[in-house]
């Protein structure tokens, strides 16, 4: 695992944490329910977001654990849902980073990089179809590594989920 994080190379004023988050010892434990297969296979190839996916026009797919199958009941209903990813190939010992983009570092809670004490990514996707028998979900997309695992995935509510007057300062959103 140390060898795929080296696939995120050193910037200047980045800093990094005394002990690794992967050498120590858990305080919960999580189980992967399933894995996300995608068109993207190095980190140059992936894109960054998912509004960068979409623009690709390339779908992914998610194959869930026969044990977890029952659970994908009633997820139909959707039209997108949420789906919480273990970045597996991402560095847990970065605090402060400096994004390629940005004239200054920043804190990892400040930004949306998958390096972070627990790299869970976030995505939201629109569900294209869906088949409990194979565990197979279909999407419009997706903005993570082929293999990915799956932590959990949850239907999407833009009634309580969206929030039309959220901001962050610097960044211009549509």
């Amino acid at each position: 695992m140390t060898g795929q994080r080296d696939m995120f190379e050193a910037r200047e004023g980045e800093q990094r944490l005394d002990q690794d988050p992967a050498t120590m010892p858990p305080d919960s434990g999580i189980v992967f329910i399933g894995r996300i297969a995608s068109p993207w296979t190095t980190r140059e190839s992936c894109p960054k977001n998912m509004r960068a996916a979409r623009e690709t026009g390339q779908p992914a797919a998610l194959t869930i654990e026969a044990p977890y199958r029952e659970g994908l009941r009633g997820l139909d209903r959707a039209s997108h849902v949420v789906i919480l990813s273990w970045l597996h190939h991402a560095p847990r010992n970065l605090i402060v980073q400096k994004p390629r983009h940005a004239a200054e570092a920043k804190g990892v809670f400040g930004l949306r990089s998958p390096a972070r004490p627990n790299p869970i990514g976030l995505h939201v996707a629109k569900l294209v179809g869906l088949d409990i028998a194979t565990g197979r979900i279909d999407l419009d997309a997706i903005d993570v590594l082929d293999g990915t695992p799956v932590v959990d995935i949850k239907p999407y509510f833009a009634s309580t989920d969206a929030i039309s007057e959220a901001t962050v300062e610097g960044r211009e959103e549509r």
